[in-house]
């Protein structure tokens, strides 16, 4: 998606899209047994798409989608797939696709020399964090480095919020600790980095109303309304988004765990107000990402 004016042709814009199997490189062994699990959570195949699969997925359907994996080495061990990779095949489906790159906060000034490397020469137009899976504090210090490199190009970042789907059923939850996914542990991050453009991704239950309070006090947070089926949303995402907060959701399914078309098709029956669809579907990611 390489201008506004590009997208708006699209049906829809899915904000929340992961690349889980490289094209460049073995899938990593512990990365089968998280997958394993979150199979069994989402009661979806073992399986999971290449990014090339992925993208001739979104093509026929022409949605557009913003793409990402998850640098979790620190608190995994597991090799990420490499941002280059998603990046690359982002710039030759510009028409349809979007790269979001993630770091591992603990990487420090390098993981900034990283951001901005990725930023200048590849184009990559926004970040991907997952505090329970990356085992930080979002609001620690550790990550201003690369907070502030977002920061200054005025880029959004994604994070994760509320129960973790990875890592649930494995002995000890996979070693992921679910408090870093509470959301206002964000709000110091949404004050000190104004320009960042905030995504709490999913409902946040357990703390859906955290979620809510400062997407409503924080003009720079927005919330994606990811890997919950709309059937099974709390009733307050579809209150307050009927009501003061229509303009600050946006459509995310967490592919390949729930398809956009099942999504879409559950979106429609939840009791969103008719007006509320295109801006969910896609009229307030064109805002989010393009401005």
């Amino acid at each position: 998606m390489r201008s506004r004016a590009e997208a708006e042709k699209l049906v829809a814009i899915d904000v929340h899209v992961h690349a889980e199997i490289s094209c460049r490189q073995p899938l990593d062994p512990i990365q089968v047994t998280f997958n394993q699990a979150a199979s069994d959570y989402f009661k979806v195949p073992l399986d999971r798409p290449s990014i090339p699969d992925t993208i001739a997925y979104y093509r026929e359907r022409n949605i557009g989608f913003v793409m990402f994996t998850v640098d979790m080495e620190s608190g995994t061990g597991i090799t990420r797939i490499p941002n280059e990779e998603i990046a690359e095949a982002a710039a030759e489906n510009a028409d349809i696709m979007m790269a979001f790159a993630s770091i591992d906060p603990h990487k420090g000034k390098a993981g900034a020399l990283e951001a901005r490397r990725l930023i200048e020469d590849y184009g990559v137009r926004g970040f991907k964090f997952h505090p329970p899976l990356q085992d930080f504090d979002p609001a620690d210090p550790m990550a201003w480095p690369l907070y502030e490199v977002i920061d200054h190009f005025k880029l959004p970042a994604i994070f994760h919020t509320g129960h973790s789907g990875m890592g649930t059923g494995m002995p000890g939850g996979g070693g992921i600790r679910l408090k870093w996914g509470q959301p206002i542990l964000v709000d110091d991050v949404a004050v000190r980095f104004p320009n960042m453009k905030i995504i709490l991704a999913h409902p946040s239950w357990p703390w859906t109303d955290e979620a809510l309070s400062m997407a409503l006090h924080k003009p720079n947070v927005f919330i994606d309304l990811s890997g919950w089926s709309p059937k099974y949303f709390p009733p307050q995402i579809v209150q307050y988004a009927n009501g003061q907060l229509g303009k600050k959701f946006l459509f995310g399914s967490d592919f390949p765990l729930i398809p956009p078309d099942k999504w879409i098709g559950a979106f429609d029956k939840a009791g969103f107000k008719p007006e509320l669809r295109e801006p969910i579907l896609k009229g307030n990611a064109l805002d989010v990402l393009f401005g």
